[in-house]
């Protein structure tokens, strides 16, 4: 283990060796009235451990190291204290002044949508900017001013390439999974923005690992971090019921369809797009409303398909591992594994969508006969005890999930505000603005895409 890697280990432990005091508030870690007032309002009052521990340094300034488990409270942990220290400052136009880098369009929205609220309380604005939507309308919002931009690494390099944004006035600069933006190939992409925002930026950065580069990126940008961990996502296992079916391939279809039709929320695992367009439709064809997530879906039908799943509209959503993290739903109870990861951190970050901030959670994973041994071993690195079951359609472990969770409560779908009548703005191409090209997006030879694969580009 690195050094870092030991100083994490060792935050961890004393986080977990910690005699417990008297229990934290918003209110004593240091953080504005307004921004208390604005979380007690949404029923937030006590902190999460990784937020007691680190928003104290981060509101004093200084860099920090994270990490914690899915569903710990990270976006909290460095979103609070950069709302903080943002407050009363001059927004200019293009010029955002705190910055966080995610991998995933979906994480961009979730960060958005978990800290855009607070910041209206203490007027501050928050932007997301990722592929797949509508550049024309992020242009504006940064030529209105805002305080805050959310990003994925490629179309915010899209954005300063067409001198619609600047780093220069970077005063906060957050990295986000930044294991995931590895695995992605984004590193040469984040290292050439952050060489764009100043020297004395305050950095702080949350991973679940240190490995492909991340601690390399962690001793390059972070001035004497102070280092702080809850828990690995290995340690979140213990919260979950994992249970493995040995199935026949022909029945798989009928098993999974049974367990789906549970009254409670299930997200379900496939390996390919394809396979995921293919067992929602089989799914809704079974009489379950099932939605499907993936990549190739436009960023409109992956938020539709997602909302429906967060209202309750559709219990059921089927996902590729684009979905493996940076998902935060509440009250997702199963998750399935219909066809196996790819190898255990996936395993862990699949199931890490349920049994989320201290709540309890079932994860199941379907196995062939050929599939037998090397998910044994999968688990086996995950620190996951169990065994396979025989199973097949109406089988007795096959009923009672399928008879478990509580019914959910429908949420009122977003009512359609109509354009009002004096709204006469013409529609614009794709890749325009006004009259004037956006550029769009580059093919992945082009410099904006310079050191990062085209897996990473897709993914931008």
């Amino acid at each position: 283990m690195s050094d870092l890697e030991l100083a994490l280990a060792a935050a961890a432990d004393a986080a977990a060796a910690e005699i417990d005091g008297p229990a934290a508030t918003f209110g004593s870690l240091g953080l504005p009235d307004k921004l208390v007032g604005a979380l007690a309002r949404r029923d937030l009052h006590s902190p999460f451990a990784i937020q007691t521990r680190s928003i104290p340094d981060a509101l004093a300034g200084r860099d920090v190291l994270g990490r914690g488990a899915t569903g710990s409270g990270k976006t909290l942990a460095f979103g609070l204290p950069m709302l903080s220290r943002l407050i009363g400052g001059r927004r200019a136009s293009g010029a955002p002044r705190g910055l966080v880098l995610v991998p995933t369009r979906e994480l961009a929205q979730q960060v958005h949508d978990a800290i855009a609220p607070l910041a209206q309380a203490v007027d501050l604005k928050v932007n997301a900017i990722y592929g797949g939507a509508s550049m024309g309308r992020q242009i504006d919002q940064l030529r209105r001013g805002v305080d805050i931009v959310v990003a994925t690494p490629g179309r915010l390099q899209d954005l300063i390439e067409q001198r619609e944004c600047t780093l220069g006035n970077i005063a906060i600069t957050v990295l986000d999974e930044a294991d995931h933006m590895a695995d992605l190939g984004f590193l040469p992409a984040v290292t050439a923005l952050l060489d764009l925002t100043p020297g004395d930026t305050q950095r702080m950065l949350f991973s679940a690992t240190l490995d492909r580069g991340v601690d390399k990126l962690v001793r390059q940008y972070l001035k004497d971090p102070a280092i702080h961990a809850v828990a690995t996502a290995e340690s979140s296992v213990t919260t979950m019921d994992h249970r493995v079916y040995a199935v026949q391939h022909s029945a798989k279809v009928d098993i999974v369809a049974e367990i789906a039709a549970r009254p409670g929320r299930t997200l379900i695992f496939v390996r390919t797009k394809h396979g995921a367009d293919r067992l929602a439709l089989q799914l809704r064809t079974s009489g379950v409303e099932a939605g499907a997530i993936h990549g190739n879906l436009t960023q409109q039908a992956r938020k539709r398909a997602l909302e429906n799943f967060t209202t309750g509209h559709a219990r059921v959503l089927v996902a590729t591992d684009v979905a493996a993290r940076g998902i935060h739903v509440d009250d997702v109870d199963l998750v399935v594994h219909y066809d196996p990861p790819a190898d255990h951190k996936d395993y862990l970050h699949r199931s890490g969508r349920t049994a989320r901030a201290g709540a309890s959670g079932t994860v199941l994973s379907f196995i062939t006969s050929d599939q037998v041994r090397d998910h044994q071993r999968m688990r086996e690195r995950a620190g996951v005890e169990t065994s396979a079951v025989t199973v097949v359609p109406g089988h007795p472990a096959v009923r009672e999930l399928a008879e478990s969770g509580e019914p959910i409560l429908l949420a009122p779908r977003a009512a359609y505000v109509p354009r009002p009548q004096g709204d006469r703005r013409p529609t614009r191409r794709p890749g325009t603005t006004g009259g004037r090209p956006t550029g769009g997006r580059p093919t992945s030879g082009s410099s904006t895409y310079a050191g990062r694969s085209p897996r990473a580009a897709r993914s931008a």
